[in-house]
């Protein structure tokens, strides 16, 4: 068992849903605690340092030029819906976006264009997904948005080979990196992506309610502001300042108070994980999802993540017929895990053991059992 994960009676597989904190989460967020408790506001200004300290951590982790290219915002709905409503759309204009998105990025982007007068261009993605987004894509085409990994069959986007496409083209590009940040290496500027978002709570291994939010500084300007307050004026803290010029910087999406205690949460999360290296959770998820992938395919499963792109996210169809009641029993069992995409989703993180995965695995045995097994005394 991992020193930071000091998990009882749970198998955690459900890392693509809310992922559990580690040790130094919690001691972060205790040790914030106490500081309010005991000294008040006494440490405010350490605590702005902190800010910038989580988002350099931030940048590190998405990969950005600078850490003047990261927000925090609350989730990664609010980032999609500064993308969405802050273009200056024309009518006749189109977003391109895959079929069968999680709704966050789905329907920013049809409100959008009932709003704006717009075309929302939602694509089916079977076969080549890269292909497919592209061939639905012309001259006036302003903007594509896709998910790095698909929430449902953790299918993986080349979010770089479309990147280049789309940059060749000079059609911005929004990527939704939820189920990516955390879990992979990422690189924004590698990618050509404009904008890319995420929540802390699932691979990041953070808390709810805290995100971040990479903008490539040479289109950040074209996005108009839909919040605004003293914290994301160029003098913030010049209370008396009577100007509401925005920063320059990323900061312009921060419109009011921080939530200090989120990031001080992120911050420690965020020190695991690149720690750790990238690399290596990458390399230690893959393993993971490999030895599961050889456990479920033995036990006569039918594995849903189409072949190649593999990302973390293992999403499988066992042989039953009522999925939702054996989802039920992994529960009853401690695997935890989701129901998604016509199947069960595992999604295991680089600390787990492989004892844990074979824990899992007899779980999933035992549920198999339960389900087989002649019910005595029903009534109908």
């Amino acid at each position: 068992m991992h020193p930071e994960f000091p998990q009882e009676g749970i198998i955690h597989l459900n890392h693509a849903a809310v992922g559990p904190w580690p040790r130094r989460t919690e001691a972060a967020v205790c040790t914030f605690a106490r500081e309010n408790v005991v000294h008040g506001s006494r440490d405010y200004p350490a605590w702005l340092r902190h800010i910038e300290a989580t988002r350099e951590l931030a940048r590190s982790l998405i990969g950005a030029p600078a850490a003047s290219d990261i927000a925090f915002v609350k989730n990664t709905s609010e980032a999609l819906s500064m993308v969405a409503f802050g273009l200056d759309w024309q009518p006749g204009d189109n977003v391109v976006f895959p079929a069968g998105e999680f709704p966050s990025n789905r329907v920013v982007w049809l409100e959008a264009a009932r709003r704006y007068g717009i075309e929302a261009r939602e694509v089916p993605i079977d076969g080549e997904p890269e292909l497919a987004l592209l061939a639905a894509c012309d001259a006036r085409t302003r903007l594509l948005a896709t998910s790095a990994v698909r929430y449902d069959s953790g299918m993986r986007i080349d979010v770089q080979a479309l990147g280049a496409e789309l940059r060749a083209r000079r059609i911005l590009y929004c990527v939704d990196a939820i189920q990516h940040l955390g879990a992979l290496p990422f690189d924004a500027p590698g990618c050509h992506a404009d904008f890319v978002m995420a929540d802390a709570h699932k691979w990041m291994l953070g808390p709810e309610g805290i995100g971040v939010f990479y903008v490539n500084p040479e289109v950040r300007e074209r996005l108009t502001l839909q919040e605004y307050g003293w914290n994301m004026l160029a003098h913030a803290g010049d209370f008396s300042n009577p100007g509401i010029e925005p920063a320059s910087s990323a900061r312009r999406f921060e419109p009011g108070s921080p939530n200090l205690l989120g990031i001080h949460a992120l911050h420690a999360s965020l020190s695991l994980l690149l720690e750790t290296g990238l690399d290596t959770i990458d390399h230690e998820i893959r393993e993971h999802w490999l030895y599961l992938e050889g456990g479920l395919r033995a036990r006569g499963c039918q594995i849903l993540t189409p072949p190649g792109r593999r990302a973390g996210i293992l999403t499988f169809r066992p042989p039953v017929e009522d999925l939702e009641g054996l989802y039920g029993r992994l529960q009853g069992h401690g695997i935890l895990c989701a129901l998604r995409g016509g199947g069960i989703r595992f999604a295991p993180h680089f600390y787990l053991t492989r004892s844990q995965l074979d824990q899992a695995l007899q779980g999933l045995d035992a549920a198999l059992r339960e389900d087989a097994a002649p019910t005595v005394g029903r009534r109908i």
